[in-house]
């Protein structure tokens, strides 16, 4: 049997990979290409997640495609509008006969005496295994474990006779109204679930180990309404994003500069919303601002709803659960209905494919990112990582424009291969400068980043910019290749590693 042969795949049809898909179509439209995913519907974490209150934590006018408008009244829009903003992009370009559901990448093997990726794929409901080549092979499939969250081992779990959920597992019949919720954990999960519970729920307590930054914000943009109503909504989304980006750059940098005179502005703002003792017990946290994602509160309405009595804030260590709650280790006990465990993400590299180079597996603890999307010693793989102190759009945006550089560049050229070459000058160094727990859990897992330009993964909108749009393809560190040269892949040296892993 003729295996079926692309010049591209996509593997996922989330954010990322639509995105993807809309610049391969308008930019590279000579190009044969497919998205490829394992769940049955456009969307991916907007269509997975399901919990109370799902929204984003971004503004949609960088987390939307600067293709595509952000028409919402809501700048902090819900998972659903979110999730139907995608699927409508899809739809409008003609990507949904693109995607093949129910399909789920199992390993990519390339062959440089092919100069192609096979990529194994196994198909629902059957799980029969086939096999499909490429080109060129895109991963969009996010960073995480679509299969199960992160919950710890919890002392006594076993014993609890309520009901456990994790956000990620969230179904439609778990009913909180007259009961007595726990919500164990403080980042953006637990923020945008508790306001949402309180609706309903008897009352709602968020347990935190430690707790997080929080900054209330308006859901609508004023700006955005006013330029919508002088101008065309691609001039006033435009105008809008630019503002945003600009926004989110300075605040960032000035925190990074700054940190105590950051800290002591988000403290300031929380003391608006909560009496200072509030704020110093549960919402003054330990680390600096941006050291993890700072949380945003839509019309600040976690503290609406601590102030009406009908959530509070424990700031303690779980001891035990017990058959009706759990017990803290300060004695405290605390009843529960129903445990949500709002305790983070398995992260996972590139969906857990198995991925091997002429017969070399590859260990993803071993790669170093080269500009933020492709990877050392891999030939013909872009792999799509947004930021963590932004719009996870502005990033992959710019690695979809990149890609489509590349393979017009690869074309003209003649070019069948390209893979970044590094050498062992360049220092290893964490895939992010990030303390959030997920990353760190994850950290023997991921890849890493460099020490020096084109290695370093800067988090600057403004640098990648200039980085992905303007600079050469052709650096001297991708390296290219016609067709029929057969030489294997070889290995580069090892960067050198630094004390600190």
């Amino acid at each position: 049997m003729t295996t079926e042969h692309l010049d591209v795949l996509i593997v996922g049809a989330g954010l990322s990979g639509i995105g993807m898909a809309y610049h391969l179509k308008t930019r590279c439209p000579e190009k044969s290409f497919a998205l490829l995913e394992g769940r049955d519907a456009i969307g991916g974490t907007w269509d997975l997640f399901r919990y109370p209150g799902i929204r984003s934590d971004s503004d949609m006018f960088t987390l939307g495609y600067h293709f595509k408008p952000w028409r919402g009244d809501k700048s902090i829009a819900d998972g659903a509008s979110i999730r139907d903003y995608i699927q409508e992009a899809a739809r409008e370009s003609g990507i949904d006969t693109r995607i093949r559901f129910h399909t789920r990448v199992k390993s990519a093997t390339w062959s440089s005496n092919e100069a192609r990726w096979t990529v194994e794929i196994e198909q629902e409901p059957a799980k029969a295994t086939a096999h499909l080549t490429c080109n060129f092979l895109l991963m969009c499939a996010g960073y995480y474990d679509y299969a199960e969250g992160y919950t710890p081992a919890f002392p006594g779990l076993a014993s609890y006779q309520g009901k456990l959920v994790h956000p990620q597992k969230w179904t439609e019949d778990i009913d909180v109204a007259g009961k007595r919720v726990v919500v164990i954990g403080s980042g953006a999960t637990a923020v945008t679930l508790i306001p949402e519970l309180a609706k309903s729920a008897t009352h709602v307590t968020m347990l935190q180990r430690s707790p997080t930054y929080v900054v209330a914000w308006p859901d609508v943009d004023p700006l955005a309404q006013k330029l919508r109503a002088r101008f065309s909504p691609q001039r006033a989304y435009r105008w809008t994003r630019a503002k945003n980006i600009a926004r989110s750059m300075y605040f960032y940098r000035a925190a990074r500069k700054n940190p105590g005179g950051a800290k002591a502005r988000m403290l300031e703002l929380a003391r608006e919303h909560l009496p200072a003792d509030v704020v110093a017990a549960h919402f003054t946290p330990r680390y600096n601002p941006w050291d993890q994602r700072v949380c945003l509160a839509p019309n600040g309405d976690i503290f609406a709803s601590i102030r009406e009595g009908k959530t509070d804030v424990v700031t303690d260590e779980i001891a035990t659960f017990t058959p009706t709650g759990i017990r803290l280790k300060s004695g405290t006990e605390l009843p529960a209905d129903i445990v949500v465990t709002a305790t983070g993400l398995n992260l996972q590299f590139m969906g857990g494919i198995a991925v091997t180079v002429d017969g070399r597996r590859i260990e993803p603890s071993r790669l170093m990112a080269y500009k933020g999307l492709m990877f050392r010693d891999v030939p013909n793989l872009v792999s799509v990582f947004g930021y963590t102190n932004a719009s996870w759009t502005l990033k992959a945006d710019m690695v979809s424009a990149y890609v489509c550089r590349l393979l017009q560049f690869m074309d003209a050229k003649g070019y069948a291969r390209c893979v970044p070459v590094g050498d062992a000058s360049v220092e290893e160094r964490p895939w992010v400068d990030f303390t959030s727990g997920y990353f760190e859990r994850a950290a023997g897992q991921l890849p890493k980043q460099g020490s020096k330009f084109p290695w370093r993964l800067y988090q600057n909108y403004m640098r990648d910019r200039l980085m992905l749009h303007g600079g050469r393809i052709d650096d001297g560190i991708l390296r290219f290749e016609k067709r029929g040269v057969t030489a294997p892949i070889a290995a580069s040296p090892p960067g050198q590693r630094v004390a600190a892993e």
